[in-house]
């Protein structure tokens, strides 16, 4: 279980803490500490109901195979459809978080060679193991008490910077909640590792609350300890905003640490989404649901070298298209109505599987709705449109079976 819970945590930490801060602190102010509070108790409920179903169905594919198995093959779809297209705007976001904290000036520039570079490493069937995300779990766990470190002691910290949570009104917080959901959704990875762990339908429940119940601590030591140090408006403001954090006391020279850290966490986290999604592109194309062009594997590295060069080209598109809050926006809003599905599934699953009480699968299907209409209107209609785009070319191929 300890792998399992080490890769959810790899997953997690740094996706957001590095990346979520400055869209959602524009938003709401210091009011996000409310919103990391309630995207946590919103993300309790959808981990619980990928738990269940993992245990039920212990293989790989996460919603889009729960999908398939509760509600039909158009949920499972929409489900796969949405992590697909919500995960490669997430490597976006991520190859622009890397450029940002190594350097801001050059942050496409860079985030595009990191894309390229992870890309080939996955191309050529290195896959991100359970000892090396350790090791770079370790390196950005090492780099955010350097942060908490360096802003509560550094002599900048007040106070007063916490008050007023909710100044920006309601639907602020509601809408840091949905941009830092964004940062909750690794826990999807362990979910996706039926068929890799011993024992999955123990293991698996187990670990997904674990990891997610030490992400929600370390959010908000690193969330209110930077905002005790510069304020939500410098938060707001800045590209790397626990740099910035950082660098506001007498203990500045911590600040390396933290580019080092936002560095090795983006790189881990590009190299572990650009399998997942690859692969759960390439189940979709073997199940004809998407292009069949994807449905192939490279006779030396094993690996769906087409879905990874697919996914690696479309991620540096977009790279080059959206800025990180419309990155972040729009991914937030396709991966909640993903978890919306999960739980919708988790909601139909017998008494002789159930985990958890149906209560909770009826507030996470609610908190992601909320959620996902809460959130900037461009993330909204952007993600409907892509959304309504897949059922269309789901609904099409589907009665016309001369194009499956």
């Amino acid at each position: 279980m300890t792998d399992a819970v080490v890769i959810g945590l790899g997953s997690m930490i740094g996706a957001g803490v590095f990346a979520a801060l400055q869209p959602a602190a524009q938003v709401a102010g210091s009011g996000l500490l409310i919103g990391v509070a309630i995207a946590g108790v919103i993300a309790y409920c959808n981990a619980t109901s990928s738990a269940q179903l993992a245990a039920e169905y212990p293989e790989s594919g996460g919603t889009y195979a729960y999908g398939r198995e509760r509600l039909g093959v158009f949920w499972g779809f929409l489900a796969g459809w949405g992590f697909v297209v919500g995960k490669i705007a997430s490597l976006a976001a991520m190859g622009l978080t890397f450029g940002a904290y190594v350097s801001a000036g050059n942050a496409r520039a860079l985030g595009v060679g990191a894309v390229v570079a992870m890309t080939a490493v996955n191309y050529r069937g290195v896959r991100t193991t359970a000892q090396l995300t350790r090791l770079i779990l370790a390196v950005v766990l090492g780099s955010l008490t350097a942060v908490f470190v360096a802003s509560v002691f550094g002599g900048s910290a007040h106070g007063h910077d916490l008050s007023g949570l909710a100044g920006h009104g309601w639907l602020g917080v509601l809408r840091s909640a949905g941009l830092l959901f964004f940062a909750f959704a690794g826990y999807a990875r362990i979910a996706t590792l039926g068929e890799e762990v011993r024992d999955p339908s123990r293991t698996i429940p187990r670990a997904i609350p674990l990891a997610l119940g030490i992400t929600l601590v370390v959010y908000v030591l690193v969330a209110a300890s930077a905002l005790a140090a510069v304020g939500p408006r410098a938060l707001a403001s800045s590209r790397a905003p626990l740099v910035a954090a950082v660098r506001a006391g007498s203990l500045s020279w911590m600040s390396p640490l933290v580019v080092v850290g936002a560095a090795a966490a983006s790189l881990g986290v590009l190299l572990s989404l650009l399998a997942g999604v690859s692969r759960t592109a390439y189940a979709m194309a073997r199940d004809r649901e998407l292009p069949r062009a994807l449905d192939a594997v490279h006779v030396r590295y094993r690996t769906p070298h087409r879905a990874e060069l697919a996914v690696g080209l479309i991620v540096v598109v977009v790279l080059l298209s959206v800025d990180l809050r419309e990155a972040i926006g729009f991914s937030s809003f396709t991966i909640l109505v993903y978890y919306a599905i999960a739980n919708a599934a988790a909601w139909t699953q017998t008494s002789d599987h159930r985990r958890w009480p149906r209560a909770l699968q009826v507030m996470g299907l609610i908190g992601c709705g909320v959620l996902a209409f809460t959130l900037p209107l461009s993330s909204i209609a952007i993600g409907a449109g892509v959304l309504a785009i897949g059922a269309l070319i789901h609904l099409v191929r589907h009665r016309l079976p001369s194009l499956a």
